[in-house]
């Protein structure tokens, strides 16, 4: 297959369309986007049976790609809207404007060309997308074609073969957001309409007439048309999308004198199931919205276990938890297949199922290549369930079958008890990062559910439970707080801890998101039942936490909001870290409870004024750090990551004409940029491994900078708390929402934006250029931010029965 761009030759001078407005042009401080992306094809029932095996054809050679699919339509039957649905889990219907061009279809109603013809530039009318792929229903797509989702300029297309370069082929379309505009579509309707084009050519004459040979010239294999087959020929290897051009269709016949593409073309005609089992046969990964797709219609047909074990695997990474765990329970797993165990385990336990997960789970661990995950899942799970020296054990036993088991190894640090009995070894203090279970009672202590890191955790939440804390007293230890990990379950022994405080504050930090620790029991990162929360007898403060999903992942909506509701219930104060976060969560709720939720900034923002003492640097290093979250890497990025490196590099290379940058790594997995930067681009930047590094070490790293570039919520939020200008590469709405509050939206800079080198490196330069009157805006917008904590907090304190 082959991996070749699609380009053959750049656009012509001005080519570019008219405006240079992308998917990345959005204001900063909104909501920010994954750069937006359809299909789109002109269906009538004449050429049905053309466009169900052009689908079944995309989804056996491109079953990574699941973007949405717009049908253009006017005459469609409901019976041939199902058969297309069964085929795409993204149909998006469009009726076309028959009436526009009403004159020239008139007594012509079967002419499906001249139809086609003008019905396909209805596509120029959507407004909802940043790239449109056009595709005509007599293709059919042979090889990968992700190479058209990365085109980024103009408007693309297959010169045609027999008329020369200067005329394109408008059987395939790369259409960006630029000529998705009325002025553009006013254009197209005003050529359509007068006639004055190729007659014979249709909507490749009024493309043709408009654009003067000025698009992006995209190879022929993308749309290669049948006539260059005649005589027999054989279709080329390298054919990505034939194009079977001309009168006669496979469907209705064909045509002598090309066999060997006819039978290209009947390779796709299958039936339902048999497309199914040819999908569910293929080798690697496969885009779980297909597999969701397929899979549900195969297993009510009966499939057998291989079927049901991808499709709970796809229902786990989009977060139906629950199904997978049906889906699976309807067959009699073998003991011996530990893959398919393990996942029922996993399944079960983001269930809360927690004794069937554990059954599973443990035969799993019978075969050595699951054993080390099975160990370390039953580790977690003791762990949940407050059942350390089980945990210790598993975790102990992971790390023998397998060493380099990072979870194994973070849980028998988090468990193992140090030799003669106590605390466990190498485990966070109990004050701050552990689960101290000592006594206390309602006159002194807090009860604080967090989320605690481990050891080479991210370093934003390390920074995080502390600066809470110190929202509420300086004394952040053992003495003023009672800590409970938001992930362990609260059982009744936790309630007691809990309930011999004089109060229980919750946060911060993103817990409103379904799947870094998954349970049953709320669906979000707190392990708690409603029955629970309602024997809570403390004052409830819910502090600085986030709504962070990000764009397209769900929860299970009907237990998340009942969870919810019974907390903003019972909380006394109920303060979510950004606007968007407010606006989202009330949204779930019913508006006598939606006006409880208030804006609490998250307190890493106003550290300065938080920590005792605290003292701005004298001087700064001419230094801008760098970081980039990879984590979730396919939400943040979509299709654009290998543009977003290649962008960045340059900016990389320009800034630092300037002044040195480094690479402030959050997490880990964030360490893989730098890789990637330097294999891809030959650059190599120094890394400061903060996931190793202690509050102090890192805030003090972030005050002596001159600008962070960060595409982490905290990642803004610690170096803004420091003192420090930052710019956001926004990834994910969070890091919108936090530049709104602030309104300063030209601090971010979306990772999508098509000319992102040139805007990151204009905007860093001139925050340099103008450093002191920028750390001067930098606290003058913190002030804002103190002021609405300090106000919060003088209606806290009251409640939580402060003895101050």
């Amino acid at each position: 297959m082959s991996t070749a761009s699609p380009l053959t030759a750049t656009p012509r001078p001005g080519t570019a369309g008219p405006g240079t407005a992308g998917a990345g042009h959005a204001p900063a401080g909104s909501q920010p986007l994954k750069r937006r992306i359809a299909f789109a094809s002109y269906v009538d029932e004449n050429y049905l049976p053309g466009f169900l095996t052009l689908l079944r054809s995309l989804a056996l050679t491109n079953p990574t790609l699941c973007e949405d699919f717009l049908v253009l339509h006017d005459d469609l039957k409901p019976e041939s809207i199902a058969r297309i649905r069964a085929l795409h889990p993204r149909v998006r219907l469009r009726a076309v404007r028959t009436e526009h061009y009403a004159d020239f279809v008139k007594g012509d109603q079967t002419n499906y060309l001249v139809r086609k013809a003008y019905f396909i530039l209805d596509v120029f009318t959507v407004r909802d997308y940043d790239t449109i792929i056009t595709l005509d229903t007599d293709m059919v797509v042979l090889d990968r074609i992700d190479d058209l989702l990365r085109m980024r300029d103009g408007l693309g297309a297959v010169a045609q073969f027999f008329h020369g370069e200067d005329k394109l082929n408008s059987g395939l379309l790369v259409i960006q957001k630029e000529f998705l505009t009325d002025e553009f579509c006013a254009r197209v309707d005003e050529i359509g309409l007068a006639g004055s084009y190729e007659l014979d050519k249709h909507d490749q004459g009024i493309l043709n007439a408009l654009l003067a040979g000025d698009f992006v010239r995209v190879d022929a294999r993308y749309n290669y048309v049948k006539r260059r087959l005649a005589g027999n020929k054989p279709v080329p290897e390298d054919v990505a999308v034939l194009h079977y051009t001309g009168r006669h269709k496979p469907w209705q016949g064909g045509e002598t004198g090309y066999a060997p593409a006819e039978e290209a073309w009947h390779r796709y005609d299958l039936d339902d199931a048999a497309l199914r089992a040819e999908f569910f046969a293929l080798p690697g990964r496969k885009h779980p919205e297909l597999v969701r797709h397929f899979g549900r219609r195969a297993h009510r047909a009966g499939s057998g276990l291989d079927i049901a074990v991808q499709l709970a695997e796809a229902l786990m990474e989009l977060g139906d938890y629950r199904e997978a765990a049906e889906v699976l329970g309807c067959h009699r797993i073998p003991a011996r297949d530990a893959r398919a165990h393990a996942l029922h385990g996993n399944a079960l336990m983001a269930c809360a199922r927690y004794e069937e997960a554990r059954t599973h789970l443990l035969l799993a661990t019978a075969h050595p290549p699951t054993a080390p995950r099975a160990h370390a899942r039953l580790a977690q799970l003791a762990w949940v369930l407050h059942d350390d020296a089980t945990a210790a054990s598993h975790a102990l036993s992971g790390l023998s079958a397998d060493p380099t088991d990072r979870m194994c190894g973070i849980l028998h640090r988090r468990t193992a008890p140090v030799s003669g009995g106590g605390r466990p070894a190498d485990a966070p203090p109990a004050g701050l990062n552990g689960a101290s279970d000592q006594g206390g009672d309602r006159a002194g202590r807090l009860a604080h559910v967090a989320f605690y890191m481990d050891g080479q955790g991210n370093a934003g939440d390390k920074v995080l439970p502390e600066a809470v804390r110190r929202c509420f007293s300086d004394d952040t230890g053992p003495g003023a707080w009672q800590s409970e990990h938001v992930h362990r379950f609260v059982d009744d022994a936790a309630l007691e801890r809990i309930n011999r405080q004089r109060g229980l504050v919750i946060g911060g930090g993103g817990l409103f998101i379904p799947d870094t620790s998954p349970n049953g029991n709320s669906a979000w990162q707190w392990n708690v039942t409603d029955e629970a929360m309602r024997r809570i007898e403390v004052p409830i403060a819910v502090f600085a936490v986030g709504y962070n999903t990000f764009e397209g992942q769900g929860y299970a909506r009907e237990r998340f909001t009942e969870s919810l509701r019974t907390l903003v219930e019972r909380a006394a104060f109920f303060g979510l870290r950004n606007h968007g976060s407010v606006e989202r969560v009330r949204d779930l709720l019913p508006r006598e409870l939606a006006d409880t939720v208030v804006h609490q900034p998250c307190p890493t923002t106003v550290a300065r004024q938080l920590i005792p003492g605290w003292r701005d640097p004298a001087e700064r290093d001419d230094t801008v750090l760098l970081n980039i979250a990879y984590d979730r890497a396919g939400l943040r990025f979509g299709h654009d990551y290998g543009h977003v490196l290649a962008e960045l590099a340059a900016a990389i290379r320009r800034i630092g004409e300037h002044t040195e940058v480094r690479y402030a790594s959050h997490a880990v997995t964030d360490d893989t940029f730098v890789t990637d930067l330097r294999r891809e681009h030959g650059i190599s930047l120094p890394v400061l491994p903060m996931y190793d590094w202690s509050t102090e070490r890192i805030l003090a790293e972030y005050a002596r900078t001159k600008l962070v570039i960060g595409a982490r919520g905290h990642a803004g939020m610690v170096p803004f708390g420091a003192g420090t200008p930052i710019l956001s590469l926004i990834s994910h709405p969070k890091l919108g929402y936090f530049l709104r509050d602030i309104d300063r939206p030209e601090w971010g800079v979306s990772v999508h934006e098509r000319h992102l080198a040139e805007l990151l490196t204009e905007r860093a330069l001139g925050l340099l250029d103008r450093h002191e009157a920028t750390v001067a805006d930098v606290h003058d917008r913190q002030l804002l931010l103190w002021k609405i904590t300090q106000e919060n907090m003088g209606r806290i304190r009251p409640l939580l029965g402060d003895p101050a």
